[in-house]
């Protein structure tokens, strides 16, 4: 849960930075941020104990990851806010919560736990308070559903790789294998790549290094911990984290209704927290029933002790893409 925080806390807390690159090639700047942090991670992976490659198989699941939830979350993001307020497309991608708690259990073929649901629901009703509404069209709407469909894929195509990959090297393959993907846009959107002023160099090392390094690792850990469904009700946080720096940094208080979509998701988060007992056998403590998370492998990095594991970004996003 802690992880899962922590990368909510530092997607919302990254919108004021994300400010100050507005005018900076979208496609470009996603580029330098993914190459920079892909050269982080590789370096964290190089360590003897960490050194497990991906087989063709999870290659190919590691592409549908940088090209649905990175690569194409960022096209149909940047879409979007062409035809739609901010505000719309947040309060949209906000039922993320509500649909990983749904196709996440499927995947793994169970039922979807009634009770993540219910408090799925209700954070969505608070993530929608928070982030309100405001003018769009048809084809904002159309376009800021493909974001939350790519934001659901971030999570849902790399859950299955954790236990053998990790964090870390999920993230590492994924930022990789979106470089180019990313590049090979650049023809066909006409935009002109430039190199990046010092204030621009500096927030895109910030997203780079921070919002994707650390809160990529810190979020694929609280999947991996989580499951899934869980850990996706805390993508609700975001735009409270965001509503808070905001605040914060233009001294603006917020009004009445964002106050209470902040009191709903924190009612959701407490219903989400809820656990059932856990059944003890003769020999020992064995994990609660509701847990979703897959069994562990001893060489994921995010199951050892001394592994990097906690070592986007879009105003819009819900989870760190």
């Amino acid at each position: 849960m802690a992880y899962c925080v922590l990368t909510c806390a530092i997607l919302g807390g990254s919108f004021v930075v994300s400010r100050s690159i507005v005018g900076y090639p979208i496609l470009t700047g996603q580029a330098l941020r993914y190459a920079l942090a892909a050269v982080a991670l590789f370096a964290l992976i190089r360590r003897p104990r960490l050194r497990v490659r991906p087989s063709g198989r999870e290659l190919g699941r590691l592409a549908l990851v940088a090209a649905t939830g990175l690569v194409a979350f960022n096209v149909l993001l940047l879409l979007a806010l062409r035809h739609a307020d901010p505000a719309v497309i947040g309060t949209i991608v906000g039922v993320s919560p509500l649909l990983l708690a749904l196709l996440g259990p499927l995947q793994e073929g169970r039922r979807p736990a009634p009770r993540l649901l219910g408090a799925a629901g209700v954070v969505v009703g608070g993530a929608a308070l928070v982030s309100g509404f405001g003018a769009h069209d048809g084809a904002g709407i159309v376009a800021a559903i493909g974001v939350l469909g790519c934001e659901a894929a971030f999570s849902l195509l790399a859950a299955p790789l954790l236990p053998r990959l990790g964090p870390v090297r999920v993230s590492a393959w994924s930022t990789a294998l979106a470089v180019p993907m990313l590049l090979l846009l650049l023809p066909f959107t006409g935009e002109r790549p430039r190199l990046p002023d010092v204030s621009e160099a500096a927030a895109l090392a910030f997203l780079g290094l921070v919002l994707t390094v650390v809160a990529f690792v810190c979020w694929y850990t609280g999947v991996a911990g989580l499951g899934v469904d869980r850990a996706g009700v805390f993508v609700a946080l975001v735009p409270v984290f965001a509503l808070l720096t905001t605040a914060a940094v233009d001294r603006e208080l917020p009004g009445p209704a964002k106050v209470a979509g902040v009191a709903l998701v924190g009612a959701g988060l407490l219903l989400a927290a809820r656990r059932s007992a856990p059944r003890v056998k003769q020999d020992g403590w064995q994990a609660p029933r509701s847990s979703s998370a897959p069994a562990a492998s001893p060489a994921s990095p995010g199951n050892s002790a001394s592994s990097p594991a906690c070592t986007t970004g879009a105003s819009t996003s819900a989870a760190p893409t």
